[in-house]
C-alpha cells in the first residue's frame, strides 16, 4: 500500500472525500476560528499569506510539515476522477472522486498525476491572462525567471504560443518530485512578492500569485521533461458558463479585467 496524501484545500466547511489518502487542510487558517480540519498555520507555515497565495500556503504546509511517499493537492470543489465526465451527476459526484485502489494503480505507471489540460481556443495563456487579469505581475515573473534560473525561461515564453495549461495548481507527485518542484517555485514567488505588492490590487486581484504559480507549473514540468498522466477533474459546485464564456470574450475585446470568479 502507497503512502499517498492528498491535501485538499478549504477556507469552508464542505462535504469531504471519506478515504484515508485524502487530508482537508484549511487555508488562510492564521487567526481564523478552526474548521475542525488540519490547519496550514502549524510547524513551517505562510498561512498569513493566503489572500495572495490562495492554495499555496496549503501547499507549503505540506512541502514542510507532511511526510507522505506522494503528495497531492485539491480543492474543496475540485478533486480528480477517473470517470467520464458525461457519466457524472449531481447525485453521484463524491462516488466519482479518485479512490486510493484508482490513485495507486497510476502511480505504479508514472510518478505525477495531473488535470487534463485546459484550452483557451481563442488565444495563448498569456493574452488570455493579460486581457483577464493585470499583466505586470506575470511579466516581472519571466523577468525573475530570466535572472535565477535561466534555463526555465524559454518555456516561460511559450505561454504567448500556448493555448492549453495544466491548471488549477492541482497534482499528485512523488515526495521527491514535489519537494524539488516547491524549491523551485516559492522562490520566485516570494521574489515577486516583494518586487509588485499585492496591496496595491483589489482583494481579486492581489491572489495574483497563486493565479501565476498556475501557469508555472507546466514551465517547470516541460523544461524538465517530466512524465506524468492526466486525468479529468469534477467540479462540485455549478459554473455559470453563459456569464463566464460573455466575460472571456468581453474580455479580449474591451480589456475588462475579471473582478470575481464565476
Amino acid at each position: 500500500m502507497k503512502n499517498i496524501k492528498i491535501i485538499v484545500a478549504t477556507h469552508k466547511k464542505y462535504e469531504m472525500p471519506k478515504e484515508d489518502i485524502y487530508l482537508p487542510v484549511q487555508v488562510g487558517s492564521e487567526g481564523k476560528e478552526t474548521l475542525g480540519y488540519q490547519k496550514d498555520n502549524e510547524g513551517e507555515n505562510i498561512s498569513s499569506k493566503n489572500p495572495y497565495y490562495c492554495e499555496l500556503t496549503g501547499m507549503y504546509w505540506a512541502w514542510k510539515n507532511l511526510n507522505a511517499e506522494y503528495i497531492g493537492l485539491a480543492h474543496y470543489r475540485r478533486h480528480f476522477t477517473k470517470a467520464k465526465l458525461w457519466t457524472i451527476n449531481a447525485k453521484n459526484k463524491f462516488q466519482k472522486i479518485l479512490n486510493r485502489k484508482q490513485a495507486e494503480e497510476i502511480l505504479e505507471k508514472t510518478d505525477i498525476i495531473l488535470p487534463k489540460k485546459r484550452k483557451y481556443y481563442i488565444e495563448t495563456i498569456y493574452s488570455h491572462y493579460k486581457h483577464t487579469m493585470y499583466i505586470e505581475p506575470l511579466d516581472e515573473a519571466g523577468k525573475i525567471i530570466k535572472e535565477k534560473v535561466p534555463e526555465y525561461y524559454n518555456e516561460f515564453e511559450n505561454l504567448k504560443k500556448r493555448r492549453s495549461a495544466h491548471m488549477f495548481n492541482m497534482f499528485i507527485m512523488k515526495k521527491e518530485i514535489f519537494d524539488k518542484y516547491c524549491k523551485w517555485l516559492f522562490p520566485i514567488l516570494f521574489e515577486l512578492e516583494k518586487r509588485i505588492d499585492p496591496k496595491k490590487y483589489n482583494d481579486f486581484h492581489a491572489r495574483y500569485l497563486g493565479r501565476i504559480s498556475e501557469r508555472l507549473l507546466d514551465v517547470w514540468i516541460n523544461t524538465n521533461k517530466l512524465k506524468y498522466k492526466e486525468i479529468n477533474v469534477i467540479y462540485m459546485g455549478k459554473t455559470n458558463w453563459v456569464k463566464k464564456i460573455a466575460s472571456v470574450i468581453k474580455a479580449k475585446i474591451t480589456g475588462k479585467k475579471y473582478e470575481k470568479s464565476f
